[in-house]
Order: C-alpha cells, then sequence, then structure tokens
C-alpha cells in the first residue's frame, strides 16, 4: 500500500472541500438552505434511518423482558414480541396509519382504509417534504413501541393468541386514534396540547394499556401475600440481569431515533443542529434517570438495585420524550431524575396495590410518561399547563378504558389466562413448546 500517496489524496481532498466552503460562504452560500430536492433527500433520510433505530428497540425489549422475566417464560417473551412487531406492521398499514391521519382537522377519527402511497409525487417538490413511504415506517415504529410496552407487563399467565388478538386491536384501532388527536392534525392539536415524540402517545398510552390488562388478568399465582407483601427472590427471580441491561442499552440507542427523528426535517442548519441538541438531551436524561434510580433505592432500600435503575434508563427517556428540544441541559437532568425517582415509589405503589407488573412497565412509561408532558411548559414557555392536562388525562382515560373493555370482554369469552398448571410449568412449556435455558420436567 502506498502510503505517501493515500496520505496526498486525503490532504487533497481536505484542502478541496475547505476552498469549496470557503468559496461558498463568500458567495453568502454558508447562510443558506439547501434546494428543495436536497431537503426532500435529507428528510427522507433522517426518517428511514430514526425508523430503523426505533424499531431495533423492538429488539431492546425483547431483550429487557426476557431478562426480567422468570426462567421458565423467555421463549414466550420472544414470541410475543416478534408477534406484535408483526401484527403492529400489518394493522398500521390495514387501517391504522389512515385512522390517525386521514384526521378532518380538529376532528376524532380518520377514516377506516389502507394506507397507500399511489398517488405520491416528488414533483413540484416544496421545501420540507419527504417520502411518503418513509413517513409510514416511521409512524408505524412507533406504534409497534406502543404495544410493546404491554408485553412485559402480563408475562407469565397470559395466553398468547389472545394476546395477538389485543396487540391487533391497540395498533390497529386505538393507538392510532389517540395520536392521530394530536399528530393527525386532531382536536388536542387544535387544543394547543404538546408532546414532541410521544410521553403521552405512545409511553403513557401504552402504559394505560397494560395496567387495564393487569388489573383484568391479576397477578401471577403466589406473587403476593396475603399481607400484602412481594416475593421478590425465587421462584420470581429475574431469568438475566446481564441480558435485561443489554436490552436497556439498546433502547438506550433506538431513543435517539425515536425523539431525534421526531424533528421530521434534516435539510436546514436549524434542523440538524435541533437534532444534536435533541440527543444530547435525550442522553443526559437517561442518566439523570439511572443515577436518581440509583440513589433511592440506596436511601429507601438499603441496597442500590439494578433493576431500579435499568427502569431509572427508561423512566428518564420517556420523560424527556415529550419536549428533548427546550430543555438546557441541567433541566434535562433534572426531568430524567425526576421521572426515576417517580418510578420507584410508584413500583412500591403498585406492590401495595397487588398489581403484578413483571418488568415495571407501567412505573417507567405510564407514570414517567405523565410526568414529562406535564413537565413541558417548564422548558417551553409557549405550552400551557391547562393543555398539557387536557391532552395528558384524555389520552390515558380513552386507552385505559377502552383497553379495559377490550380485555374483559376477551376474559369473559376466549379466556385471556393460563391454568395454574400450565403456570407453574411457565409459559415456554405450555404456551410455545420451545425451552429457552435447559431441560426442565
Amino acid at each position: 500500500m502506498n502510503k505517501g500517496g493515500s496520505m496526498k489524496k486525503i490532504l487533497g481532498y481536505f484542502f478541496a472541500g475547505t476552498a469549496l466552503y470557503f468559496s461558498f460562504a463568500g458567495l453568502g452560500y454558508a447562510n443558506t438552505t439547501v434546494s428543495a430536492e436536497v431537503q426532500y433527500i435529507f428528510n427522507t433520510i433522517l426518517f428511514l434511518m430514526s425508523g430503523f433505530l426505533v424499531m431495533w428497540m423492538a429488539a431492546g425489549f425483547a431483550m429487557l423482558e426476557s431478562g426480567l422475566v422468570t426462567s421458565k417464560s423467555v421463549s414466550a417473551i420472544c414470541a410475543k414480541n416478534i408477534g406484535l412487531y408483526s401484527i403492529a406492521g400489518v394493522m398500521f398499514w390495514l387501517v391504522g396509519y389512515n385512522l390517525a391521519y386521514g384526521n378532518p382537522d380538529n376532528g376524532w377519527i380518520g377514516t377506516f382504509t389502507a394506507w397507500s402511497d399511489a398517488g405520491a409525487s416528488v414533483d413540484g417538490l416544496e421545501a420540507g417534504s419527504y417520502a411518503a413511504g418513509s413517513d409510514w415506517f416511521f409512524q408505524m415504529v412507533f406504534c409497534a413501541t406502543t404495544m410493546s410496552i404491554v408485553s412485559g407487563t402480563l408475562a407469565e399467565r397470559i395466553k398468547i393468541w389472545p394476546f395477538f388478538l389485543f396487540a391487533a386491536i391497540l395498533t390497529g384501532f386505538i393507538y392510532p386514534i389517540e395520536m392521530g388527536w394530536k399528530w393527525g392534525a386532531g382536536w388536542l392539536d387544535a387544543a394547543g396540547f404538546s408532546d414532541f415524540a410521544g410521553s403521552t402517545l405512545v409511553h403513557a398510552a401504552g402504559g394505560a394499556a397494560a395496567l387495564a390488562g393487569a388489573i383484568v388478568l391479576g397477578a401471577r399465582s403466589g406473587r403476593f401475600s396475603s399481607g400484602g407483601g412481594v416475593k421478590a427472590m425465587a421462584p420470581f427471580a429475574a431469568s438475566s440481569i446481564p441480558l435485561a441491561t443489554l436490552g436497556v442499552f439498546i433502547l438506550w440507542l433506538g431513543w435517539f431515533g425515536f425523539n431525534g427523528g421526531s424533528q421530521l426535517a434534516a435539510g436546514t442548519l436549524a434542523d440538524v443542529s435541533s437534532v444534536a441538541t435533541i440527543y444530547i438531551n435525550t442522553n443526559l436524561a437517561a442518566g439523570g434517570g439511572v443515577l436518581a434510580a440509583a440513589t433511592v433505592s440506596r436511601l429507601a432500600g438499603g441496597k442500590t438495585d439494578v433493576v431500579m435503575m435499568l427502569n431509572g434508563a427508561i423512566a428518564g427517556l420517556v420523560g424527556i420524550t415529550a419536549e428533548p428540544l427546550t430543555p438546557s441541559p441541567l433541566a434535562a437532568i433534572v426531568i430524567g431524575a425526576i421521572a426515576g425517582v417517580l418510578m420507584y415509589y410508584s413500583t412500591k405503589l403498585l406492590y401495595k396495590m397487588k398489581i403484578d407488573d413483571v418488568v415495571g412497565a407501567i412505573p417507567a412509561h405510564l407514570v414517567a410518561g405523565v410526568w414529562g408532558t406535564l413537565a413541558v411548559p417548564f422548558t417551553n414557555t409557549e405550552v400551557g399547563f391547562g393543555s398539557q392536562f387536557l391532552g395528558t388525562i384524555s389520552v390515558v382515560i380513552f386507552v385505559f378504558v377502552t383497553s379495559y373493555i377490550v380485555w374483559a370482554i376477551m376474559k369473559m369469552t376466549i379466556g385471556i389466562r393460563i391454568s395454574k398448571e400450565a403456570e407453574r410449568l411457565g409459559t415456554d412449556k405450555s404456551e410455545v413448546g420451545v425451552i429457552a435455558y435447559g431441560i426442565r420436567d
């Protein structure tokens, strides 16, 4: 290899690029935007790349949940996660997208039609536009994320096919309707409600559906003592803390696409600078959530609980998602830290209420999502507390009530819970027939 020749080429490219930049600056181009066609390309790439990062969060949820359930339910969790993601894709194409974006201005619901880009064209481009298909993909993975939140809460005692049926209903109908209220120019958008990337529309909504399911389904057999205490050790010990930790890191990575992609544009200097700021605040909020959860678990419980730290990261990420652009770095840390503390104490509250959330999704997503949405006016003065409260309570109540009704109807008809004997054997053996770890009787 000719190292001298390679170095000359590198230096040549550097000086040529520098000269080109100063030439443009001298002509006044340094402060202008690129053409509408180039903006279209950059915006589309942002949607697609952010979308596959959010899709990767499906792996994060699968690994986090696999690590936190017992060893006899790992295969079932994997089956549920790949199944729900597939269902979400089909349902969001079949009806979900147009239920959300077929909304009339200030409306409540869109149209029951399948998505199509047949009429899309790149002719007559406008600045800020993007490929229709990239928008569908980006919005679809958000839809799948909402359902992923439900999976871990109901683990180890739910039948897999009723779970898949609920996944179809949530991703095809419930989620698209409420997200359209804001992102589809619906009535909450007109009311001034702000949710940048979905603290409420995605995370609190998923948490509300999970809470409804947990109440209707009931706790795992023997999970709570008669006095209200929780049996935290065997036979309910997590199967793999390293796997759960890997899942959180995957989710943390995917969240940069989740929040950064929600800028929805990358064709101007201001847009790409905003994406960078969003990345920083997203990372800092997650760190704040981890440190707060570690501290409060040590002070309140006497041990530095690694599971609380993992969920503290999720809570911090959820908390900043409603507004990751306007906070200062310090404010982002505080928002994430408060989310981590709220997650810890709401987890303890669920124990007292004997609501069995296997992976802690309700505190990390519902509670932290509500907090993050209500906190938006502290850093974004253009948003009012009244509109935030209205939007948050409307979405949470709508999703909780509709989900509760669906779960209750399925319980009374097809049944949603496995038998006590199947629960003793584990859902790996009773539901999917594939044992994740070793050979078991």
